[in-house]
């Protein structure tokens, strides 16, 4: 490391300060060694080291930064994600608000000439169901648009099955907190938990790659700054999203390699666990 300039130097080329690493093995490379991969640049040695068959080639296969595989078509899951909100968008627009009683996220309601409803009636399923819901025009392409700008940067920095599962916790911990903290009678729909969720992520990823956090921690200010003084919002789903996708980040990216799977997902099961008991117990308290 130059104690000067604090910028670490390519481990072939010894002379040559460089602020590129190696996406698998996070060694400094330099322009004259980098080689171009699906996610950012390799090294020579990793690059050569993937190149076997068989069961070597399986575990050598480029790693994304926290520890998935990297796919030729990065954004799989984001298009998955996006497809399920457009087609349940379609079935609100064919079938009215009857369907969208059915979905969106309610604590408790019990008028006095109807049967009570919302997930304190054992209707946990509005926890995921209201995350895909929408019923504006642009409510739903704002909320698109976030998945597929950063999503686009989170997805194949994490891998398929670790994206999916921060998607999943994100969208649950936001429609938790909200059944938390929200009145029992005030409903939400929206996939802004999951959208928070990234970015939140998204600001751990920079800071972990040594980004410069300015125009990060703008933007997640201004994201903010719009939930709590825009009508209408359920600041409750986007701070639990939030806060939720940054620690489950944190621990992708920070998991040692010895034991990385072990921890990240035994790190989604805890928050999991923690979703399921903060509901059970919230449900006990209205019920």
């Amino acid at each position: 490391m130059d104690t000067q300039s604090g910028t670490p130097h390519c481990y072939r080329h010894p002379g040559t300060e460089t602020g590129i690493r190696c996406t698998r093995c996070e060694k400094p490379i330099c322009p004259e060694c980098m080689i171009s991969a699906s996610v950012g640049f390799q090294c020579p040695d990793c690059v050569r080291g993937g190149s076997g068959t068989g069961h070597a080639a399986d575990a050598n296969q480029a790693r994304t930064l926290a520890g998935g595989r990297v796919r030729t078509d990065d954004r799989l899951v984001t298009k998955i994600l996006i497809g399920v909100c457009v087609l349940v968008y379609g079935l609100v627009l064919v079938l009215g608000d009857r369907f969208v009683d059915e979905l969106y996220l309610i604590g408790f309601f019990d008028p006095v000439l109807a049967e009570p409803f919302g997930v304190a009636a054992g209707e946990w399923y509005r926890l995921l169901t209201s995350t895909v819901l929408h019923q504006e025009p642009w409510h739903i392409l704002f909320n698109l648009l976030g998945l597929w700008v950063i999503g686009g940067i989170v997805e194949p920095e994490l891998g398929r099955s670790r994206y999916a599962l921060l998607c999943l916790l994100s969208g649950l911990s936001g429609s938790v907190l909200a059944y938390v903290v929200a009145a029992p009678n005030q409903p939400s729909l929206g996939a802004s938990g999951i959208v928070y969720g990234l970015i939140g992520a998204w600001a751990v990823l920079a800071r972990r790659r040594r980004h410069d956090m300015r125009p990060v921690a703008l933007f997640v200010a201004l994201s903010l700054l719009m939930t709590f003084t825009r009508p209408g919002i359920s600041w409750e789903a986007h701070v639990g999203g939030l806060v939720a996708g940054a620690l489950v980040t944190y621990v992708f990216v920070r998991a040692p390699r010895s034991r990385r799977e072990l921890i990240q997902y035994g790190a989604c099961g805890l928050l999991l666990l923690i979703d399921v008991g903060v509901v059970a117990g919230r449900t006990f308290a209205l019920t």
